[in-house]
């Protein structure tokens, strides 16, 4: 199916995009206006841009009934200044709240059950429940356009973090497993950063990695091993060498595994991958059935 976005309904546009893009974090973004009245509001079209100078983007964007404008973009016109509080588990449903239409003027801090915590450099307070904030003043507000589910980018300068302490490890960095985030998907779905559901992967940032390409044929079109095993394989900078190989080919489970056929042994060698014995799981690869050198075939 390929679809002309140009032909969709706003509303059906934007449940294909949020969907489709997913997970996303959340931004709880408080502002105020130049009367000094508090808004929070959440916002899934969130990241950061830059870590030098510490950029945060997010967007809100324009009501799809009438194209009009939501409080928090009129605010940061108004008042350049912006609190961006991140959402864990133990928030989220008073994130969620926070999110409801309320007249302007209505402070969602209170609606929420939010503490509003004064910040050091901006006007806007801060979420006291939130793991992490950041005090920021706006660069910019891009908009992207004035009609209905038109976004407008709100380039935010990081100028101050606060950290809860207890989300820090012993080293003092923050703590992934400790943070327990959670990030918006489609419809009224939600995900949460628990460590079931967390993994690893190797990143290739000092390593050369030789690339799925470098991997023999009878590799590459396995009929056992999956794209994420070929992505973790050429991650690896080279070949392993004959040592290696020999080591490998007299291990008892290598030797059955090669009596059963080439299926059999990629299916051992998956095993070495799950376990993240990923030199180990090449070398068994590139063994022939019948003999313990590398083969290209």
């Amino acid at each position: 199916m390929t679809l002309d976005p140009a032909a969709l309904p706003t509303k059906d546009l934007y449940g294909l995009l949020s969907t489709a893009v997913a997970p996303r974090p959340i931004a709880c973004a408080a502002t105020v206006d130049g009367a000094g009245r508090v808004n929070l509001s959440p916002f899934s079209y969130f990241n950061v841009f830059s870590t030098v100078p510490p950029i945060l983007v997010f967007s809100p964007i324009r009501r799809g009934r009438d194209g009009s404008a939501k409080d928090t973009l009129a605010n940061v016109q108004e008042v350049a200044e912006v609190t961006i509080n991140v959402v864990n588990f133990d928030m989220v449903e008073q994130m969620s709240l926070a999110s409801t239409e309320y007249e302007k003027g209505v402070n969602e801090f209170e609606k929420a059950g939010f503490t509003a915590v004064a910040s050091e450099i901006v006007r806007p307070p801060r979420v006291g429940e939130s793991p992490v904030s950041f005090e920021c003043t706006v660069d910019q507000v891009v908009p992207l356009g004035e009609g209905g589910g038109a976004g407008n980018l709100v380039v935010a300068r990081v100028v101050r973090i606060h950290l809860d302490e207890a989300m820090l490890d012993e080293a003092g960095v923050l703590d992934t497993v400790k943070l327990d985030l959670v990030a918006r998907m489609g419809a009224s779905y939600y995900c949460r950063a628990t460590p079931a559901s967390l993994f690893e992967i190797p990143k290739p940032l000092r390593n050369m990695g030789m690339g799925v390409d470098g991997l023999p044929e009878h590799i590459r079109f396995s009929e056992v091993l999956t794209g994420n095993n070929l992505g973790r394989l050429g991650n690896l900078e080279r070949l392993p060498e004959a040592e290696q190989l020999r080591a490998v080919s007299s291990l008892s489970e290598v030797v059955a595994a090669r009596a059963g056929g080439r299926n059999a042994l990629h299916r051992l060698a998956q095993q070495y991958l799950e376990r993240g014995e990923t030199e180990k799981a090449l070398a068994v690869l590139l063994l022939e059935l019948d003999g313990s050198s590398p083969t290209g075939q």
